[in-house]
This record gives C-alpha cells, sequence and structure tokens, in this order.
C-alpha cells in the first residue's frame, strides 16, 4: 500500500460546512468537523480513540506542513477533536530530521494505562515502508519508541498497518504486515513493553503461507488471555486470509482460512478488518471480497466465528439492488452497549454518485444483531456536494456519551471528516485496562463523574479518586469477582461497556 493509499478511498472536492441531518428522533447523523490539509488529510484505516480527557484522538495519513518532503499532500497529522466538534492538529509528521519520527500515520491509536496514546507510522526515516511506534502525550508531544526493519533483515518486521492493544499485562501488542524471520517474510506478530524492549512473537508463512501471510489488521485479547488477529491472504484454503489465535508466548493457531468454497468463497476473502470478541464469547468480522450475494468478486461479508473455529456469514453485502446494503467493509465491528454490532462500508448505499462502475455509492453504517439481523443505519453522500463525506475506511467507536463515532474522506475540503451517529445508548463507564488481578490500578473513563458516590467491581465496593469529570482512578478491591463495573454518579449509575474480568 503506497503513500497515495488513503487518497484513492476518497472522493474529493467539496465544500465546507459543518452539518446535522435528523434521521429519525432516536437517531441522528452528525458531521462534526472536515479536514482541509492543513489540520490533516485523508484519515486512515484506524478508528478514533476517547483520551481520558474525554475527547477524541486520530491520525491522518496524509497533509500538513511538510509537502516538499511528502509530495502528497503532507506527511499526516495527529488530531484532537472534542465531542462538540473543536478540531485541532496537535503534531504533524515529518517534523524531524530525515523523517525519523516517522510518515504516512494510516491507522489507529490506543489510550495506555500511563494517561499517553501510543500509535505507529508506515514510513521512516530508515526506508520507505518500514514504520514507527510512537507515544504522544495529550498535548500532542511526540516521541518515536521503536523504529521497524532495525535489525538485520528486518527480522523484526516493517510496515505497520494497524495499531497497538495495551493488554492487561501492561505490555503492547501489534503485528506488521511484513517482514520476519521467515525467508518469504510474512509479517509478524511482536510485544514491545512500556520500557521499549521488542520482542518478535511469530513471523508468518513458515509452512507455504499456510499459517497466512500479511496480518494488515490489529490484536484483540480474548477472554482466555489469549490474542486474535487475521491475516489478509495465505491459509490452508485458497490465499483468501485467515483468522487465528496466539499465546502471550508466541504459540499461534490457525482457526480459520477462508475462501474455503473456491471459486464463489461464500464465506469471504481478503480480510483486512480484525475480529472483535462479543459478549457471547464468539468472535465477529469482516471479509472485503466474497460472500454469498454473487456480482463478480461479492461485496463482502460479516462473519461469526466459535472459539473452536466454526464459521457462520452473518451478512453478504451487496446483497440489495445496487449494493444500497453497501459493500467492502475494510474496518472492524464495534458491539455497543445494547448487544448489537455496528460497522461501515467504504462503498454503496443509496446515493450512486460515487464511482462507476459497481458498486456505487459512497458507503454506508450499519447494524447487525449477533443474530444476522442487518439495518443499513447511514448512506454517506447523502447531503449536497457529499459534504457528509464518503468512502468510510475507518470503523467505529462508542463513546462513554453513548455514541458513535468515526472518520471518512470527502467533506470539508476533500480532506475527510469526524462524524457522530446517537442511536439512543446510554452512557457508561469504561475500564483500562478491562481485567487485572486484586489490588492492581485502573482508570475509569466516563462523563460528568465529579460527585461520584460509589465504584464496585461486580458488587464490591472499593476506594477511588475522582480526577476529573471525565477520569476516575481506582484499584480492584479484595473478594471482588468477574463481572461489570458501576459508578454511581449524581446523575444516575454508570455501568461498564465490558465485562471486567479479574485476573489470578
Amino acid at each position: 500500500m503506497g503513500k497515495l493509499s488513503a487518497l484513492k478511498m476518497f472522493c474529493t472536492g467539496f465544500a465546507v460546512c459543518i452539518l446535522m441531518a435528523a434521521m429519525s428522533p432516536a437517531q441522528t447523523f452528525t458531521t462534526l468537523a472536515s479536514f482541509d490539509q492543513s489540520n490533516g488529510y485523508g484519515p486512515g484505516y484506524g478508528a478514533l480513540v476517547q483520551g481520558i480527557n474525554g475527547n477524541f484522538y486520530g491520525t491522518t495519513s496524509l497533509g500538513g506542513p511538510y509537502v516538499s518532503v511528502c509530495p502528497d499532500y503532507g506527511c499526516g497529522v495527529l488530531f484532537e477533536i472534542t465531542p462538540a466538534g473543536k478540531l485541532s492538529a496537535l503534531y504533524d509528521f515529518c517534523s524531524q530530521p530525515a523523517c525519523a519520527d516517522g510518515s504516512y500515520p494510516e491507522l489507529g491509536l490506543v489510550q495506555a494505562t500511563n494517561g499517553k496514546i501510543y500509535g505507529v507510522t508506515t514510513n521512516n526515516g530508515n526506508c520507505a515502508n518500514c514504520g514507527t511506534i510512537f507515544e504522544t502525550s495529550l498535548m500532542g508531544k511526540v516521541s518515536t519508541f521503536h523504529s521497524f526493519c532495525s535489525q538485520t533483515g528486518c527480522t523484526d518486521g516493517y510496515t505497520p498497518f494497524n495499531g497497538l492493544l495495551q493488554a492487561i499485562d501492561g505490555n503492547f501488542y501489534g503485528t506488521t504486515y511484513e517482514g520476519g524471520t521467515s525467508a518469504i517474510g510474512g509479517g509478524t506478530v511482536f510485544k514491545i513493553t512500556p520500557s521499549g524492549t521488542f520482542t518478535t512473537l511469530y513471523s508468518f508463512c513458515v509452512t507455504s503461507c499456510s499459517d497466512g501471510f500479511g496480518p494488515w489488521a490489529g490484536l484483540i485479547q480474548g477472554s482466555d488471555g489469549n490474542f486474535y488477529g487475521t491475516t489478509l491472504l495465505g491459509g490452508i484454503a485458497n490465499d483468501g486470509g485467515t483468522v487465528f489465535k496466539i499465546t502471550p508466548q508466541g504459540k499461534l493457531t490457525t482457526l480459520y482460512s477462508f475462501c474455503s468454497q473456491y471459486p464463489t468463497c461464500p464465506d469471504g476473502y481478503e480480510v483486512y478488518a480484525g475480529v472483535i470478541q462479543g459478549n457471547d464469547g464468539n468472535f465477529y468480522g469482516t471479509t472485503l471480497l466474497g460472500g454469498g450475494s454473487g456480482g463478480g468478486a461479492g461485496g463482502g461479508t460479516v462473519f461469526k466465528l466459535t472459539p473452536n473455529g466454526t464459521l457462520t456469514t452473518l451478512h453478504s453485502f451487496c446483497s440489495q439492488p445496487n449494493c444500497a446494503d453497501g459493500a467492502q467493509p475494510w474496518a472492524a465491528l464495534v458491539q455497543a452497549t445494547d448487544g448489537n454490532l455496528y460497522g461501515t462500508t467504504s462503498v454503496g448505499g443509496t446515493p450512486t454518485s460515487c464511482f462507476n462502475p459497481p458498486p456505487t455509492g459512497c458507503g454506508t453504517i450499519f447494524r447487525i444483531t449477533p443474530a444476522g439481523n442487518f439495518t443499513t443505519l447511514y448512506s454517506f453522500c447523502s447531503q449536497p456536494n457529499c459534504a457528509d463525506g464518503s468512502v468510510p475506511a475507518g470503523g467505529l467507536v462508542q463513546a462513554t456519551n453513548g455514541m458513535l463515532y468515526g472518520t471518512n474522506g470527502g467533506g470539508v475540503g476533500g480532506g475527510g471528516t469526524v462524524f457522530s451517529l446517537s442511536v439512543g445508548l446510554r452512557p457508561f463507564v469504561k475500564p483500562l485496562p478491562s481485567g487485572g488481578k486484586v489490588g492492581s490500578k485502573v482508570i475509569l473513563l466516563g462523563n460528568n463523574l465529579t460527585g461520584t458516590t460509589s465504584v464496585t467491581f461486580n458488587g464490591t465496593a472499593t476506594t477511588f479518586t475522582v480526577v476529573s469529570p471525565t477520569e476516575i482512578t481506582t484499584t480492584v478491591p479484595t473478594g471482588a469477582t468477574t463481572g461489570k463495573v458501576q459508578v454511581t454518579t449524581p446523575s444516575g449509575t454508570l455501568t461498564s461497556n465490558v465485562v471486567f474480568r479479574i485476573r489470578q
């Protein structure tokens, strides 16, 4: 994927505006802000992250002042946006000599428990497409944490195409699309400690790529403590990609190989997005292509995968006339507090002003139940001159105010937008991390937390400190068991969006 990759995803040249389109009393789409190169250009493939201060952070793969170094609209920007839509460019990448700080940050960020935010770039000063890991304060003070391809033969991997995961052990885990110790260089899974010690846990394509090739997406940590991810290609079937499990020690197991029913591939193929683990313990994800909808390559799928590797296709995109349900989902799903799954497609939808030949349309936001009941919630480019944006390649995040947030292309100046979608869900609290031992420190993110009178872990009370209206610090109390965290505030009781798992 070259430096023009994000640009090619977007429709360009749209007018400046901030708009709101009411869709129903409980469902409202809002364009919060638009990018115009000075504050970024082309939000990438990662979802926004909510910081401990309640604002959102993300990166654009292009934009910024360094067009002489990165002639395609600049080298990328780290930005902050408030829930009300105030957008600020915090850092311009490639601002250090020889781009030692990296460039083209096309990926997502992670809010760490130390208060900093971590992310990756796809390029660095050592070589094109090598990439970096960086850390930043909420004020935008960026430092390079690791430069890839720093080991002989790039055994540490290179070209990271998605963000990091901070696991319950406090370490960061991620993937690279290329490199590693195998001769073919099919990518890696790595660990890096908060102090910067880097370890390659696994190198892909060790046995004719039956283990997968090219992990584009990042990882999640399952309820069993292991990590789960996907590869774009490879597998034991027809090079359709895989879902894998890997232990913290680096033992990998392939759970499923896509395109197992070649050539129509009703189970889908090309897995750009990672999986999530649902409340029911199963894993959910999307494929970019394939599916049982017909129409040539197929519009992609939403699938469910049990922990033992049994796959069910929940929805095949482009199954409605003119792909009104959307097609080609690049991004991962998010399970909201109502138990439903939400996601985006990069093309398709009811307006057909983007792209020709089919699938036409500028992309959609959709909802699907774990049982497969599918609903298109919004079709992009529904506003004049596509002021609401188009081609949402990044995923959604549910903020602690209950609303969904995301990014796309087009919109103001053609550089992309940040948007929100309200579907009537209540506020909640989010624990960082999502599990831990008795006595371990936990940060609770939320809204209007001032005046909190009680914090409990599955009913067991604990001491706490209200740091700000959006942050509480606490510890896991003695006697706590696995369950939801609850916070009692003057305006009511807030429940965590996930089960907090007690670790031994």
